[in-house]
């Protein structure tokens, strides 16, 4: 009975030893919590914190594009006429002593947009008489080209000297042109965009492009913006230049014949005194002048200059000297502070000062002469000069192409044009010609 007592003691025993090792069998192990963690020891991936997420760092701000650089102008070379090329040629071409007549062709502003120039309004007649149109400018420029004129600058055909006892005078230059070509003045009278222009098919202003020329902006029938070098005589003329560079082989274009009353080039640089001026008014006009710099800058740079045609496109022939000083020292205030001092007046409605001034010079004449003022410029039947032998001083007729001559005048302009062949009839009003 012990023996078995014992026996079934044993097997009890072995029994609870089996047990215990099923209920652990690897010591030591983590327990199975049904998760994979890779949390860092006190981390709970468990439960939501009060602590921030990691902040992105910002971008390194990228840099400020360059600005693009301004355009360098393209060189433009500008040449004595009165100097003989170095062997009498340059660039293949021979050169010549000339020492003719030098022909003068003035122009108004050029009409851009006929339908509004020639509406029948109370303007018509008066812009019919006294403009071309951009069709008519562009023939009387490839006319001119093909008939072998070339273009020389008014202030090289005179200069001023001293005769043998000192005293200041004018003499004519000999002209150095290539050969078989003969001389060319072009000058435009009242470049300065009137506001009665601005609602009658004209350019509004000259601006300079991205390119650095000048072009003109305006606004067409409709109202809408438009930058040209086609619809204006100043950058059509540039460009013809450009493609026919030897119609300018000294870099010649045209002189500029300037008011001041209502501003130059477009731009609003005038005083008014029929309006209280403000300090605000002047801030505009200050703005102004600085607008049209770099106008100028370029149309000097590239072969243009500059006239008097009076402030107040007044008549000289008046006598009445103090309205003539005083206008003269306006201009010389709001438009040569601009241009730089000239030495060219183009007289309004092409009135001579003290009569007829090339046999008389009397107060006003001398007045004008006094202020640096040498070559004086009226409006003729042909291109006639001739230097005064008491004053130093030159007086001088120019041609007019317009309205009135291409009706009127066909045979005196034969050898610029056939005013046959110039003419717009399409666009103009029937007026009448003489030349049917």
């Amino acid at each position: 009975m012990k023996k078995f007592t014992a026996l079934l003691l044993a097997l009890v025993m072995l029994l609870l030893a089996s047990c215990s090792q099923g209920a652990n069998p690897d010591q030591g192990a983590a327990p199975d919590t049904g998760t994979t963690s890779n949390q860092p020891q006190g981390s709970d991936s468990d439960t939501t914190t009060d602590q921030e997420p990691p902040q992105e760092e910002e971008p390194e701000p990228e840099p400020e594009p360059e600005p693009e650089p301004e355009p360098e102008p393209e060189s433009y070379e500008i040449l004595d006429p009165t100097v003989m090329p170095e062997g009498g040629q340059r660039d293949g071409v021979t050169y010549t002593a000339y020492d003719g007549l030098v022909e003068h062709l003035f122009f108004h502003p050029v009409i851009a947009y006929p339908e509004l120039a020639f509406d029948g309004d109370a303007q018509e007649k008066g812009l019919d008489d006294y403009m071309i149109t951009t069709g008519e400018f562009t023939k009387i420029l490839e006319s001119v080209y093909a008939k072998g004129y070339v273009l020389v600058d008014i202030a090289d055909v005179w200069s001023e000297t001293t005769d043998e006892a000192g005293n200041p005078k004018m003499v004519r230059n000999t002209l150095y042109l290539p050969e078989g070509k003969k001389p060319l003045i072009f000058s435009y009278d009242d470049t300065n965009y009137y506001e009665y222009m601005l609602e009658n098919g004209f350019a509004y202003k000259l601006i300079l492009g991205d390119d650095g020329k000048v072009w003109s902006w305006g606004l067409d029938p409709e109202g809408n913006e438009v930058v040209s070098r086609d619809l204006d005589a100043i950058p059509m003329l540039d460009k013809f230049v450009e493609e026919h560079p030897d119609f300018s082989p000294f870099g010649a274009k045209a002189c500029l014949s300037l008011t001041g009353y209502q501003g130059i080039l477009g731009y609003r640089t005038a005083t008014d005194s029929k309006v209280e001026w403000t300090a605000e008014l002047e801030a505009k006009r200050q703005a102004e002048r600085e607008a049209v710099g770099p106008i100028i800058e370029e149309l000097r740079r590239t072969g243009w200059t500059f006239g008097s045609h009076t402030w107040g496109h007044i008549r000289l022939g008046s006598g009445n000297m103090a309205k003539i000083q005083t206008d003269t020292q306006k201009w010389f205030d709001e438009v040569g502070s601009l241009v730089g001092p000239t030495a060219i007046l183009f007289y309004p409605h092409g009135e001579r000062p003290d009569g007829n001034d090339w046999t008389n010079t009397g107060a006003a004449f001398q007045y004008l002469q006094e202020q640096g003022f040498r070559v004086f410029c009226s409006v003729g039947t042909e291109s006639f000069s001739f230097i005064k032998k008491d004053i130093c001083a030159v007086i001088c007729d120019r041609l007019h192409p317009d309205g009135t001559t291409l009706r009127k005048s066909r045979k005196r302009y034969l050898q610029f044009y056939d005013a046959k062949d110039i003419m717009d009839t399409s666009v103009r009003p029937d007026f009448g010609v003489d030349w049917e």
